[in-house]
């Protein structure tokens, strides 16, 4: 598909006329609106597995251990969106893999239509992709997607080949790895030139925590619309990485802030600070975080808002990262049942908090698990 030359009068990748913008403002993936909006927690999200196949093994993925060498028979595809159907108040969806371009036939036999469907009803759309491969690819989905989430967590090609091939298993030479490291900051370039939502996520670790300003700097000389910032929380294929300590977090963020482009939407998640911490350093960051120009905190959207399907077995999970196995499986349940069956679970309702004063949901399985062992969140309440 051949993108509109800018000067058409039209970005090629404009989203609808009468859409409202994501934006600070407006983040349809923040499990906070809905339960604002419903006085609980709702279904109005879904990720979709679309491919178990990947070009890369970076050392931080959280689903490395599910990748294969062969891409397995996926469902019918109809059958995934009779289950979306069901949805009352589906808002968003986001594709994710595995690499989700890495098969030309995904892009256009899965995610194409996925998107248009998407489209069709309203709903935002998202594909997390490493943007390492061919244009042409990422050129065919745009006119039909609002976010093309990327990760980059590099400051030059060295990283990149150190960080994204590190459980590859098979030598891959520098060079060639720095080919891909100019090629995905390229497509970012382009994609964002062309009028798409481009999202940079970093995630704070061991490797990174000390390089934040830098590795923004270069985000937003690529022209992404935001930078997305997460603490990296070992589990799964990436459970054996160094963890940091919430000091060493808290100074990355805060290193963050003070060189940060104000220009730049910078969205934090999944942190380990939260309005009622009994660290008056932690509150006073989590009060700078709310009352920063262009940056948000989003609550995490795992298990509150949304849950992933596998499209190759019809598994669905409530969060790509904690050790919880499938909670049902779209060929015999209604996706709001299985999500209805997950609010009831004794480990939802552990983190199942909501501090209004804060806008905060509390923390998830994973942050809970590292940080707050046996701390019930429920009985605290937001500090001065």
């Amino acid at each position: 598909m051949q993108a509109l030359p800018l000067s058409a009068g039209r970005l090629p990748y404009e989203a609808p006329s009468d859409w409202m913008p994501i934006s600070p403002a407006f983040d349809p993936w923040d499990p906070i609106r809905s339960l604002k909006r419903f006085g609980r927690h709702r279904l109005t999200s879904v990720e979709l597995t679309v491919t178990q196949l990947c070009n890369m093994r970076c050392e931080h993925c959280a689903v490395g251990d599910s990748l294969t060498m062969k891409e397995a028979p996926h469902l019918p595809l109809d059958a995934v969106l009779r289950r979306l159907d069901e949805i009352e108040h589906l808002e968003t969806i986001s594709l994710t893999g595995g690499e989700p371009t890495f098969r030309l036939e995904t892009v256009r036999e899965l995610i194409l239509p996925v998107l248009k469907y998407a489209r069709a009803r309203g709903v935002r759309s998202q594909l997390n992709s490493n943007v390492t491969l061919d244009y042409g690819r990422y050129d065919e989905i745009a006119p039909y997607l609002d976010v093309m989430h990327i990760s980059f967590n590099y400051t030059e090609a060295e990283d990149f080949h150190r960080i994204g091939f590190a459980k590859s298993g098979r030598d891959v030479s520098l060079p060639a790895a720095a080919k891909m490291y100019e090629r995905m900051m390229d497509n970012a370039r382009k994609l964002s030139e062309g009028g798409l939502f481009v999202s940079a996520e970093s995630m704070i670790n061991f490797r990174t925590h000390g390089k934040m300003p830098e590795i923004h700097r270069l985000i937003v000389d690529m022209g992404c619309k935001r930078h997305e910032v997460h603490p990296m929380y070992p589990s799964s294929f990436a459970a054996g990485l160094p963890v940091l300590s919430r000091e060493q977090m808290r100074a990355a963020v805060e290193t963050l802030l003070d060189a940060r482009n104000q220009e730049v939407w910078m969205l934090f998640g999944t942190l380990p600070f939260f309005a009622c911490s009994e660290s008056p350093e932690e509150r006073s960051l989590v009060k700078r975080l709310r009352t920063e120009p262009g940056v948000t905190v989003r609550n995490d959207p795992d298990g509150r808002n949304r849950v992933n399907v596998n499209i190759f077995s019809g598994d669905v999970y409530v969060t790509d990262f904690a050790a919880i196995p499938p909670f049902g499986n779209i060929l015999d349940d209604k996706l709001e049942d299985i999500f209805g069956k997950w609010q009831d679970h004794p480990l939802q309702r552990g983190v199942s908090c909501h501090c209004p004063e804060a806008s905060c949901c509390g923390p998830n399985l994973l942050v809970s698990d590292m940080y707050y062992k046996h701390e019930d969140f429920r009985s605290r309440r937001a500090l001065p």
